[in-house]
């Protein structure tokens, strides 16, 4: 059984616990597109914006498969909810043998399931974390409202919001990272942290 992790933020870069469980290379830009957006709040990343699937303020943007060494859903899912320090249940799922189709979002378990069969593998997993920036900041999400979060995070928490979103996979070009190249501010958070990324 072939088992493909999609991915299309931090795992590209920082696969953590995850490393011993899949094959590398990542095929980048060999996912199916997805909508997504920097639209969550992750106490993981000290309060930062994090890519998540948003079908309402997401853009479509290519994801990156990498193949699991796993021959086993349950095993797969279980290593990816352990690098990601969630639940289980918050990772989607499609399979085509079962026809498991798990997720909050179902026009995105038919993408993959469609993506499955045209590369051959038996199933797919990914991050499937909520956007949740209207109840965790307490506003709409906006290129504004995430404007400000942003500048009004301090210390580590925004040098890990810079380092987050300037590292993500440069296809990974939403809105809010459109819109964050052309801010002088944060192109000297950038420099300050010395980095150099797509944005």
């Amino acid at each position: 059984m072939t088992i493909a992790i999609l991915a299309y933020g931090s795992l590209i870069w920082d696969l953590e616990v995850l490393a011993p469980q899949v094959r590398l290379p990542w095929a980048m830009g060999g996912g199916p597109m997805l909508p997504m957006e920097f639209s969550r709040i992750s106490p993981k990343r000290l309060m930062g914006l994090v890519l998540c699937l948003d079908p309402v303020h997401g853009t479509e943007c290519p994801t990156h498969a990498i193949v699991s060494r796993r021959d086993s859903l349950d095993a797969a899912i279980a290593d990816l909810a352990m690098r990601e320090r969630a639940p289980a249940e918050r990772i989607g799922a499609v399979c085509l043998r079962s026809g498991c189709r798990r997720t909050r979002l179902p026009e995105v378990a038919e993408r993959v399931a469609d993506w499955c069969a045209a590369a051959g593998h038996d199933a797919a997993i990914w991050t499937d974390l909520d956007p949740n920036f209207a109840r965790t900041a307490g506003a709409p999400f906006s290129l504004a409202t995430a404007e400000a979060w942003l500048t009004g995070l301090t210390g580590p928490s925004r040098d890990e919001a810079v380092r987050y979103i300037t590292l993500a996979p440069a296809a990974s070009d939403t809105a809010l990272r459109r819109h964050l190249r052309s801010l002088p501010w944060w192109q000297a958070e950038v420099a300050r942290l010395g980095l150099s990324g797509p944005v």
